[in-house]
C-alpha cells in the first residue's frame, strides 16, 4: 500500500486531498495544527472505511515537524507522496500590512514546505523514490496589490521547487508544482474589501474573486490532480489546475513588466472594464 502524508487538511483543498487518496486506497497521514477541530472529516473517515490517520502538525514548527516525521517513520517506515499543502493568506497592500502579516505567510506557505520536504527528504533519497507536490498558486506568477505579500511567498515557493526538481531527479523522486487558480475555498471567500485602506486595490481584487466565486470550482479538481500527479510517472513540472488558472498566466506574460504595472495602476473604470473584457467577469 502506497502511503501519502498531506499538510493542512483541516479544510479546504487539503481536506479534499486527504479523502481522494484514502478513497483511492492510499494510507493516509492528514496532518493539521488542530486535530481536535475535525470531527466531521473523523465522522467521515469512520463512515466509509478509510485508510486514513489524522496527526497533529505545526509547519511552522522544527519540533513540531520533526515528532511527526519520527511517528510516522516508527510506524510504518516510508512515505511515498508528499503533499505540502498548508498556507495561509494575508491581503492588503504592501504599506498597510503589518511586518508580522509578511513573516507570517512567508513562515507557513515556504518556509513550512521546506521544513516539511528536508524532513522526508533524506528517506526518500535512500529509498531511490518518491514524490513531492507543492501547493503554489496562479499566484506564483502573477503579482498584484493586494495580494503582495501572498505572492511573494508563492513565487518563492515556485523558485525552490524548481531548483529542488533539479537536485533531486537522479535519485528517482519527482517534484510537482500545482499551481489553482481561484478555488472555493474560505481562502478565497475571505479575499474582501478593506474599507480603511487608501488603496483601491482590495476592492478591485474582492470583485474579482467575488465573481469568480459565482460559478465556483470546487477544491476537489485540484485534490484529483494531485492524486493523478501522484499516480502517473511524468516529470512534468509545473501543473495550473482551474478553468481561469492557464488564461491568468497567459494573461500576466502577454504583457510587458511596465504593462502590466500600468494596468494595475489605472483608474478603475479602466480597470474594471479590462476585466470585463478579457475574462467576462464583472468585477464591480
Amino acid at each position: 500500500m502506497k502511503t501519502v502524508l498531506i499538510t493542512g487538511t483541516s479544510k479546504g483543498i487539503g481536506l479534499e486531498t486527504a479523502l481522494v487518496f484514502g478513497r483511492a486506497g492510499y494510507k493516509v497521514f492528514a496532518t493539521m495544527r488542530n486535530p481536535d477541530k475535525a470531527s466531521d472529516f473523523k465522522q467521515t473517515i469512520k463512515n466509509e472505511s478509510l485508510d486514513i490517520s489524522i496527526l497533529k502538525m505545526d509547519v511552522d514548527s522544527d519540533a513540531s515537524v520533526k515528532q511527526c516525521m519520527d511517528t510516522i517513520i516508527q510506524k510504518h517506515g516510508s512515505v511515498d507522496v508528499l503533499v505540502n499543502n498548508a498556507g495561509i493568506e494575508r491581503h492588503g497592500s504592501i504599506e498597510e500590512l503589518t511586518m508580522k502579516d509578511f513573516k507570517d505567510v512567508m513562515e507557513t506557505n515556504y518556509f513550512g514546505v521546506l521544513r516539511c520536504t528536508k524532513a522526508f527528504l533524506p528517506l526518500m533519497r535512500k529509498n531511490q523514490k518518491g514524490c513531492i507536490v507543492n501547493l503554489a498558486s496562479v499566484s506564483g506568477h502573477i503579482s498584484s496589490g493586494p495580494l503582495g505579500a501572498y505572492a511573494a511567498s508563492k513565487f518563492a515557493l515556485e523558485a525552490f521547487s524548481e531548483a529542488l526538481a533539479g537536485e533531486v531527479k537522479p535519485f528517482n523522486i519527482r517534484v510537482a508544482i500545482v499551481e489553482p487558480g481561484i478555488i472555493n475555498t474560505q481562502m478565497a471567500n475571505d479575499i474582501s474589501v478593506d474599507e480603511k485602506s487608501i488603496y483601491p486595490h482590495s476592492k478591485r481584487l474582492a470583485g474579482l474573486f467575488s465573481a469568480s466565486l459565482q460559478t465556483p470550482t470546487p477544491p476537489t479538481l485540484v485534490a484529483e490532480k494531485i492524486l493523478e500527479i501522484a499516480e502517473s510517472n511524468s516529470w512534468k513540472l509545473r501543473h495550473p489546475v482551474g478553468p481561469d488558472a492557464e488564461p491568468f498566466i497567459a494573461w500576466r506574460a502577454s504583457m510587458t513588466d511596465e504593462q502590466w504595472v500600468d494596468w494595475n495602476a489605472t483608474n478603475d473604470d479602466d480597470w474594471y472594464e479590462a476585466v470585463q473584457n478579457t475574462f467576462g467577469l464583472d468585477a464591480r
